[in-house]
């Protein structure tokens, strides 16, 4: 361990004393349970830390990851039931609006934002376009029928039919999160075209189809097991002339996760996720899975774009709000959730403008010969924010055969 990593570190007990020695370079594994049970301080700034700390850490396992794979992750991966999703999905959100608030700000949108100018602009701002995105690329028109499932606290049910008109639904498992999403709905006279159900995704009614179907960082808690499934179900409660918008979080196609190395810290990091925050969301995937459950249903993908980048700015102003609520959350809910919280932003951070976790922002429709894909032309990817109209000409004179061909 070297001196620069004393400096930051200050033990508290006989054993993190002993881990913590000059020459030791322990587990990053083991400094998260210290840090969050209080057994270590960081003198210092908290993100300057975290910024160094793969100089005197490594990401090897420990015994307490084995643990967490075979009597927690195993078992969730296998089972996915009602009953159980029900349990893990409200122990995290059903926690407290105050504490989600605390980072997510006023607009309670608990996805990733989208920046044009990052250094210059707000929270809400990122926030606001990514719902304008959202519903720019599913091409809403007034009147129109859409599902939002895993809703969180409605902010994109509100935001589409307050501004396109929508006839929107959004569906949810918690409670909290009901009852905050059908406030705001009727805070912004949107009651006769918005609502919110709360209840499992499998207990959507039947009967009825969709125009736009959007699924923003629900679908992880499917889990891969029933992510087929899940996606397929879409497929048959949209309908044939209409649009799909899925936005998933997932860890990069890394060949080398399994080898001790640079990207091992990936493994850890989705250890620690899948423990301490977001439990049960095993179909947190590379790319791949997810345009091939796509395909594997019929549909065909419109547009793909990895958001990363957007989202390790949006969980740093996410860290900022939760700093400045510090003692808010101290007096109220902690020391370990106040710290537990403070380790997922900031590590997140650095995860995300890494490349180690990353977002996908994907669009899809019926693989039928009759959507109309004339639609798409007008449509410019990366958001739909780039300003296409008039790009730099690349004329050339041709000679020979190639004036011929290129004759206008």
């Amino acid at each position: 361990m070297s001196a620069h990593a004393l400096d930051f570190i200050v033990p508290k007990t006989d054993a993190t004393r002993a881990r913590y020695k000059s020459g030791n370079k322990p587990s990053f594994g083991y400094f998260v349970e210290d840090w969050i049970n209080g057994r270590v301080d960081i003198n210092g700034d908290f993100e300057e830390f975290m910024n160094v700390r793969s100089e005197y850490f490594d990401y090897t396992l420990n015994p307490h990851h084995i643990k967490f794979l075979v009597t927690r992750l195993i078992p969730e991966v296998v089972i996915h039931s009602k009953s159980q999703d029900e349990r893990i999905i409200r122990e995290h959100y059903d926690r407290g609006n105050d504490f989600f608030a605390s980072f997510l700000g006023p607009r309670m949108v608990y996805t990733s934002g989208f920046f044009m100018d990052e250094p210059n602009e707000s929270l809400e701002l990122a926030q606001d376009r990514k719902m304008e995105m959202v519903c720019k690329k599913l091409m809403m028109k007034p009147g129109e029928r859409m599902l939002d499932i895993g809703c969180g606290w409605g902010t994109l049910v509100t935001y589409a039919a307050k501004y396109y008109g929508m006839d929107a639904t959004g569906v949810t498992i918690a409670q909290e999160g009901h009852d905050w999403g059908m406030q705001q709905i009727k805070d912004h006279g949107v009651s006769d075209k918005a609502r919110i159900l709360r209840n499992d995704y499998r207990d959507i009614p039947k009967g009825k189809t969709w125009d736009k179907i959007t699924c923003l960082e629900m679908a992880e808690h499917v889990g891969i097991r029933k992510f087929g499934g899940f996606i397929k179900m879409i497929y048959g409660m949209l309908e044939d002339d209409g649009k799909f918008y899925l936005q998933q979080a997932g860890l990069r196609a890394n060949p080398g996760l399994f080898q001790k190395g640079q990207h091992w810290q990936d493994l850890i990091w989705g250890l620690f996720m899948g423990e301490n925050i977001f439990s049960g969301a095993d179909a947190s995937t590379p790319l791949a899975f997810l345009v091939k459950s796509l395909q594997n249903a019929n549909f065909e993908v419109a547009h793909i774009e990895n958001i990363g980048i957007h989202y390790s700015h949006t969980i740093h102003r996410w860290y900022y709000n939760w700093m400045s609520n510090e003692a808010y959350i101290m007096e109220k809910y902690g020391q370990r959730w106040f710290r537990l919280w403070q380790l997922f932003l900031a590590w997140s951070v650095y995860i995300g403008a890494h490349g180690g976790s990353t977002c996908w922002s994907i669009t899809a429709h019926k693989n039928l010969d009759s959507v109309d894909r004339n639609l798409y032309i007008k449509q410019a990817n990366m958001g739909l924010w780039m300003d296409l109209k008039e790009p730099k000409r690349l004329e050339r004179e041709y000679a020979g055969v190639w004036k011929d061909l290129y004759a206008k």
